[in-house]
């Protein structure tokens, strides 16, 4: 993997460059995914640091290998797991990590592999039919963290995660005493929803715990908040992080649980948002509209299919004056899908050539990429620059642009 200073020295590399062969050599023709450790290694220390209880990193956000390395020398030691391809990803990079299996639903032969080959011991589920499928599967094991997935409100997050997992308030006192009969350590998780944009959204679950807890009248050993953490986005800039941490601690504390349980969180986003951008290459302009090179079968499904919005910024010596104007994106496949309304603001006299970087990728970006029509790229260059945007880095601090002359 190549290392540079900044996405902008990279992206104006040829303008150094001495002949033609220099300059196809430097220019980057398709796009390249920036990666920046020091930001990824920020942000695990942070939740290391200052969250009230144990942050496992919820491996589906970005599954890269060299990630995974950067979080674990960083302090994160536990790893939320949703399929068997996940725990061996973890298991053959960080062999000392725990691995902890939260998707409430998955196939008895990966539970099996998982328990006796991979030594994972923490499982989630949502259901009595899942219940008797890891019973069965480990061969009713009894060292067992077992976590009970409770429905509760996305309505204070971006993405909603509240249809599809989490048992029933009318269910789960059956599925909790069950569940305690068979667990080593009983649990019991939820997830508000991707991108909480109030830290009353873990309040708000916190009380459906213990709505859980009194009503089954049993003894919880471990309280997991799920995911939810947000990352800074053009009109998406939430409260500190350290609020929700201390929303999160005075709900826990409230429990009847507290004096014994744990507390637990999945951070993704919020640990590996900030890790990468893309740079992309206008290859056309038409009035608002920039066709470019990556799109929503590559890094910017989420801008494409859900509306998000990513910071981006013109890569350009000397910089462009001109105001700034809203554009939007069309991605390099045939598929009209392959649209990002955005919008998106970039000076004016933005044209075909430019060099864009997209930022605040790291989450989901990576781990949606397809090769559909033949287009994408692999190159990946380390860069020493800032991300785009930092709920890591305070404002006193932060450079007014982290754009890095050469």
């Amino acid at each position: 993997m190549h290392k540079h200073h900044s996405a902008l020295g990279l992206a104006t590399a040829h303008s150094t460059a001495t002949d033609a062969v220099d300059i196809a050599k430097s220019a980057p023709v398709n796009p390249v995914t920036l990666v920046r450790p020091h930001a990824a290694s920020r942000a695990a220390r942070f939740f290391t640091e200052k969250f009230p209880g144990r942050s496992m990193y919820a491996v589906k956000a970005n599954p890269s290998r060299e990630l995974l390395q950067v979080l674990w020398d960083s302090g994160v030691t536990h790893y939320d797991v949703a399929s068997i391809a996940e725990v061996r990803l973890v298991s053959r990079t960080l062999p000392e990590a725990t691995l902890c299996f939260m998707h409430p639903v998955k196939a008895e032969e990966a539970i099996h592999q998982a328990y006796f080959e991979h030594g994972v011991r923490v499982f989630s589920l949502d259901s009595m039919e899942e219940l008797e499928k890891i019973v069965s599967a480990t061969r009713g094991a009894e060292d067992l963290t077992l976590c009970v997935r409770i429905r509760v409100s996305s309505d204070l997050s971006k993405l909603s995660l509240a249809s599809k997992f989490g048992v029933a308030p009318g269910e789960t006192k059956d599925l909790l005493m069950a569940t305690r009969q068979v667990a080593d350590a009983l649990g019991i998780c939820f997830h508000v929803g991707s991108q909480a944009m109030s830290p009353d959204a873990y309040a708000q679950a916190m009380e459906r715990v213990r709505a859980a807890i009194v009503e089954a009248a049993v003894t919880v050993d471990v309280v997991d908040v799920g995911g939810g953490f947000p990352s800074s986005y053009p009109g998406m800039e939430p409260p500190p992080l350290e609020l929700y941490f201390e929303t999160i601690h005075r709900a826990f504390e409230s429990l009847p649980v507290s004096y014994s349980a744990e507390l637990w969180a999945e951070p993704g986003r919020a640990l590996c948002a900030e890790y990468s951008s893309i740079i992309v290459r206008v290859e056309r302009r038409r009035g608002d509209e920039l066709y470019i090179n990556d799109g929503a079968y590559g890094a910017l499904f989420d801008a494409a299919h859900i509306g998000w919005r990513f910071p981006v910024r013109l890569l350009r010596e000397p910089e462009s004056n001109a105001k700034d104007v809203e554009f939007s994106f069309y991605g390099p496949t045939c598929d009209d899908l392959d649209h990002m309304a955005g919008p998106f603001a970039l000076p004016a006299d933005t044209r075909a050539g430019d060099y864009i970087e997209i930022g605040m990728l790291g989450a989901y970006g990576s781990a949606m990429r397809t090769a559909f029509n033949g287009f994408g790229s692999d190159e990946t260059v380390i860069v020493e620059d800032e991300p785009m945007a930092s709920l890591y880095v305070p404002a006193e601090q932060a450079p007014a642009s982290n754009v890095v002359k050469l």
